[in-house]
């Protein structure tokens, strides 16, 4: 069959979507026998330049296929038309029509998109998959654009991959060795006017003005893209070239690669979407982008499919949880992740002495799993920065435009007599060493810690705890403060070196409570006003943590950390160590700079004298 300048015989069902092979682009997309089926060419000027009506007898099953033959996929944009109605291919490598981020000047016709073909090519010249044990990882949270519109540096990069890219290093020297990106697939950021044909009789009774005001009022931004989106185009507007946009990704993800760093993307499909769309995209985005995992958002999702997929075996999933019956047993890399809220509240409880349970809490410092590993945090985008934990007792999203109904109810934070920031000296230095607990608290878990980009300069959202629309500097990091937080940086990032250098610390498999290599000693054992009578009840607030240095093979130091949130000094018994170890001071939250230079020699070998509210750490060697 000949149509224009184009042939068109029946395509082969290989996979969904369109791709070019050879002088051919293949066509093939989702729709019934019966229904009328065209492919709608466009032109460079969005102008319809052919349309290809498609025979019954292309069709099998729910499928049609359609080879066209003398297609150039940068000539033409294309979309479906099924029994009258335009159809965005959900397959489509790219998208046309939201090159630039929020563009007010979109008109209503405007807003219809169209597909086209990533025929890009890319060569990657560093092709190795990091493969960082759950034992090592670190997750550093970011939104590309709320990330880097505040960065110094070229304007035109701003908003971008590349500004991402070029804080790699910043990054990296902090000791994080993944990033988690927040969705960076083709999603609608503006609010599209939905146009209803209404009888007069029921038509609002108020004047333009007021038409104008409410739709000001409804006009906002999604900011952070949780929404039914194109999951296989890579967004436009978040690459300083739009047409350029998926090799500005890869770069990203390779000059990662290049630095041991893993690059992981949140993925959000709502209910009923397609279980197949949902696999081929990850398998799209692990073949294509080399990205080395995904946390996937969303209900009833095809989790044992995606669990047993062999594609996927060494790409991290982080999910809210896992039917273990279905895990394949056989696998050497361990990539599953728990990716839940029960951390951060037990955390926030006893940070701020809400309702806090210490057995709780200690049963959340040991999450590990035979099989599975945790993600634990106690701030993310969804609620208070970690320094807006500690500034504000209530939301404020009023910018929100939904009258502050918005945004979790229950954050267990407190603003310790000064809602928002103060000038008092006290209050002020309350808060420093709670965002000092809190950070402790975190990389002294034995899960996976992340924190959202921007904690580590106690970056403020001036108490909104949801600014999922807060595309302005509120829903921005704010780099102006890196250089007045200094110490923060320097206390976090000798935070995870103290981490990374015992890695008792992070066991990669539960802790047994038991003597099981014969020491003398179990991995990890609890202590109180006595040594090895643990009183770990619900209701104490001070606790000593041992963990035993024999059962790890790289540093042999036994580690010790003194949690005590009461608001008075506490004494804690130090364990008798093995003749010719002593106990030795490393940290303590309390102090300007909290970790010493080198290890202190403590003057009492039997207790642990612990400053109110902080914690202290205490290696024996």
């Amino acid at each position: 069959m000949v149509l224009h300048e184009f042939s068109i015989n029946k395509g082969k069902l290989l996979k969904t979507g369109a791709y070019i092979e050879g002088d051919s682009a293949v066509f093939t997309f989702a729709a019934e026998k019966e229904d009328e089926c065209s492919i709608v060419l466009l032109d460079k000027s969005g102008n319809t330049a052919c349309v290809i009506d498609i025979p019954a007898e292309y069709s099998t099953g729910s499928l049609y296929s359609v080879r066209l033959h003398g297609f150039c996929g940068n000539e033409y944009a294309y979309y479906f038309r099924i029994n009258g109605k335009r159809c965005i291919d959900p397959y489509a490598t790219r998208i046309f029509g939201r090159e630039k981020w929020n563009d007010k000047t979109r008109s209503d016709n405007d807003y219809e998109i169209a597909c086209g073909i990533d025929s890009s090519d890319f060569d990657w010249k560093y092709d190795s998959f990091p493969e960082i044990t759950r034992d090592r990882m670190k997750l550093y949270k970011l939104h590309v654009r709320g990330f880097s519109m505040d960065v110094s540096g070229n304007k035109k990069h701003k908003g971008t991959f590349e500004a991402v890219s070029d804080r790699i290093n910043y990054i990296k020297k902090l000791g994080f060795t993944s990033i988690l990106l927040m969705p960076v697939y083709e999603f609608e950021e503006m609010t599209i006017p939905v146009k209803h044909d209404i009888p007069e009789y029921a038509k609002p009774k108020y004047s333009l003005k007021d038409e104008q005001s409410v739709h000001t009022e409804n006009d906002k931004v999604n900011f952070w893209g949780y929404t039914s989106s194109n999951y296989f185009a890579v967004k436009a507007s978040y690459a300083s070239d739009a047409s350029d946009a998926s090799n500005e990704l890869r770069r990203l993800v390779e000059r990662l690669h290049k630095n041991g760093m893993e690059c992981i993307v949140e993925m959000y499909f709502p209910d009923r979407t397609d279980h197949n769309l949902i696999l081929d995209a990850l398998r799209y985005w692990v073949m294509s982008f080399h990205v080395d995992g995904f946390k996937l958002l969303g209900d009833r999702l095809p989790v044992t499919a995606i669990v047993q997929d062999a594609l996927l075996s060494r790409t991290k999933i982080l999910y809210d949880g896992f039917d273990m019956s279905v895990v394949p047993q056989n696998r050497t890399y361990e990539n599953l992740y728990i990716d839940k809220e029960e951390y951060q509240f037990a955390a926030r409880m006893m940070l701020n002495h809400i309702n806090c349970n210490m057995y709780e809490l200690l049963n959340q410092q040991k999450k590990q799993g035979e099989n599975v590993g945790f993600i634990n945090y106690i701030s993310s985008n969804n609620g208070f920065t970690l320094s807006d934990l500690f500034m504000y007792n209530d939301r404020h999203n009023e910018a929100n435009g939904e009258k502050n109904a918005d945004g979790p109810s229950w954050n267990f934070s407190n603003n310790y007599g000064c809602e928002g920031p103060s000038r008092k000296r006290f209050i002020r230095e309350i808060r420093k060493l709670k965002w000092k607990d809190a950070m402790l608290l975190l990389f002294l878990a034995q899960g996976v810690p992340m924190i959202m980009a921007g904690d580590e300069i106690c970056n403020s959202q001036d108490g909104n705890n949801n600014a999922y629309c807060q595309d302005n500097p509120t829903g921005w990091v704010n780099w102006s403060n890196e250089h007045s937080r200094r110490e923060n940086i320097r206390f976090l990032t000798r935070l995870i070196k103290f981490r990374d250098e015992h890695p008792v610390i992070s066991c990669p498999k539960p802790f047994k409570f038991s003597d099981y290599k014969a020491v003398g000693y179990p991995d990890l054992s609890y202590h109180c006003k006595n040594a090895w009578i643990g009183e770990c009840d619900a209701t104490k607030l001070c606790v000593g943590v041992m963990y035993c240095g024999d059962y790890n093979e790289v540093n042999k130091d036994y580690v010790y950390v003194a949690y005590n949130f009461y608001s008075s000094r506490e004494k804690l018994a130090l364990p008798k160590l093995k003749k010719g170890m002593k106990w030795y001071a490393v940290c303590d939250s309390t102090l300007k700079e909290p970790f010493y230079d080198t290890p202190v020699l403590c003057e009492n070998q039997q207790y642990a004298d612990v400053s109110p509210q902080s914690v202290y750490i205490l290696i024996g060697r």
